[in-house]
Order: C-alpha cells, then sequence, then structure tokens
C-alpha cells in the first residue's frame, strides 16, 4: 500500500501549483489508488483468512479421523486380547483335566497292581 501511496503523493505535491481542477483531479485519482489497495489488502487479507479456515478445517478432519481409527483399533485389539484369554482358559482347563484323569489311572493302576500284589502274597 505504501508502494502506492508514495507516488501518489509525490504527484499531488508536484501537482499543488496547478490549477484548482487539476488538483482536484489529481485528488480524486490519489483517493482513487487509495481505495483500490485498501480493497486489494482487505480482499487478500480475507483470501488468507478463507485459506487458514480450510487448512485448519482440514486438520481437523484429518484429526478426527484419526482418533476414529485408533478407536476402532483399540476396540479390536481389546476384543482379540478377550479371545485368546477366552483361548488359554480354555487350554489350561483341557490340560488341567487331562492330568486329572491321568492321576485317576495312575491310582487306579496302582490300587490295581496292590491288588493284584496282595492277592498274589494272600493265595
Amino acid at each position: 500500500m505504501k508502494k502506492f501511496l508514495i507516488p501518489a503523493l509525490a504527484l499531488t505535491a508536484g501537482l499543488a501549483a496547478c490549477s484548482n481542477n487539476a488538483q482536484d483531479e489529481t485528488a480524486h485519482a490519489a483517493n482513487a489508488i487509495a481505495a483500490d489497495a485498501s480493497a486489494t489488502t482487505a480482499n487478500a487479507v480475507d483470501d488468507v483468512s478463507a485459506a487458514s479456515d480450510r487448512a485448519l478445517g482440514s486438520a481437523e478432519r484429518s484429526l478426527d479421523n484419526a482418533a476414529a481409527r485408533l478407536d476402532n483399533s483399540t476396540d479390536n485389539l481389546d476384543a482379540k486380547t478377550d479371545r485368546a484369554g477366552d483361548r488359554i482358559e480354555a487350554g489350561a482347563d483341557r490340560a488341567g483335566a487331562s492330568i486329572n484323569n491321568g492321576a485317576d489311572r495312575a491310582a487306579d493302576a496302582t490300587g490295581n497292581a496292590l491288588t493284584r500284589a496282595g492277592n498274589a502274597i494272600k493265595d
């Protein structure tokens, strides 16, 4: 804006010795230049503001989308962890049942062996 005003002021000062009509026209021209510079500046500010708003809106949407994906990933991880825990528990139950069955069979076999040994001694 200063680039436009300085030549306009210099032109105004140089034409001060001219007629009133020339001075009025020069003043109108300087006012028009200042108004154009002001409008251009206002448009530039509006454009920068709109671009900033669009950029911030885009960044906000990106963050929202990332947060939603993270929430979904966490939910999926929770479900997978629950399923893994259920599988571990089921495996531990099966292992415990197998150990109990093996111990029962061993106790039965020992009892049968002792019975046979007692019977053999008795006979």
